[in-house]
């Protein structure tokens, strides 16, 4: 169990009565910037003042690393060759094969290349809350009651970035089937507000922006047929992302209980495979510093 500097701030053990929250952005090959982030949040020891972590997809991955205190030890995954190249096939996609593959992601790169702590992360009295999306529902669900041991983390880390038809099929647990967490809730805001969150630091992967992405018709295509194989309750979720992300901007910007921390919009635009390594690791320094410059800001 980590040493904590003020019992006062101390998780579960609260005299404040506050309940201090981060919630990570999802985004793939764009949460490099939020690799970042928890990085510098690492760097200060301030998980000691944090009483729940939620993320969504790649944002669920690096509340991981920040849980277990090794997000500065694995920086270099969200540029390395060996771990980017593995992650991400493209050519995979002529083979029918998963083009971001989480399988290999969790067992593979996360037991050899860069060890993820999986029995930090179960020990730790900060609770870990990987969100996903139901396939046969389309709702946002939090998998925390479905972690018990180190393969059933294993499990809610494969399916919080279960990408619909880039990332294979869904992933079942407890007889239910789930896919990335980012279809139904992208940043899991509400999730953490509806928990009892009093204080919520939301760490972004691009600047906030009530604007729509208009979807590309060929991914639209693809998608359309790969959800209705495979995950038909959640076509619905898929089809409002947008709007639904639209109304956590709103929410996001208007609530007082929610800081958010993001890269500006003039930043390098990364894409859901983006793999360029220069580019993957200035990402990675711009989160860095941007979270830098924030917490210097508020005397952290």
């Amino acid at each position: 169990m980590r040493h904590r500097r003020d019992n006062s701030s101390q998780p579960l053990r609260r005299h404040d009565h506050a309940r201090v929250t981060v919630v990570l952005e999802g985004g793939s090959s764009r949460a490099a910037y939020g690799g970042g982030m928890v990085a510098e949040l690492e760097a200060r020891d301030l998980l000691t003042t944090v009483d729940a972590v939620y993320g969504a997809s790649a944002g669920a991955l690096n509340g991981a690393w920040l849980i277990c205190g090794r997000a500065r030890a694995n920086l270099h995954g969200w540029w390395a060759p060996e771990s980017m190249n593995a992650t991400i096939r493209p050519s995979n996609a002529l083979r029918r094969k998963p083009v971001v593959d989480t399988d290999v992601i969790v067992y593979d790169l996360y037991e050899n290349v860069t060890p993820m702590g999986f029995e930090e992360i179960l020990a730790s009295d900060v609770e870990y809350h990987p969100i996903a999306t139901d396939a046969a529902s389309g709702d946002a669900v939090d998998l925390a009651p479905m972690i018990h041991d180190k393969a059933s983390l294993q499990d809610a880390l494969r399916a919080t970035a279960r990408l619909p038809a880039l990332g294979g099929a869904p992933v079942e647990i407890d007889g239910r089937r789930f896919i990335d967490g980012g279809i139904a809730e992208n940043i899991p805001v509400e999730t953490a507000l509806a928990q009892g969150a009093t204080h919520v630091l939301v760490l972004r992967t691009k600047a906030p922006s009530l604007d729509l992405s208009p979807d590309k018709a060929v991914e639209k295509r693809l998608v359309a047929r790969w959800m209705s194989r495979h995950a038909p309750g959640a076509s619905a979720a898929w089809t409002r992302r947008n709007l639904r992300k639209q109304e956590l901007e709103h929410l996001m910007s208007h609530d007082d209980r929610v800081t958010q921390v993001a890269p500006p919009a003039d930043v390098a635009r990364i894409s859901v495979v983006g793999r360029a390594q220069d580019v993957q690791r200035r990402a990675v320094e711009d989160g860095q510093r941007i979270m830098a410059e924030t917490l210097d800001a508020a005397g952290l």
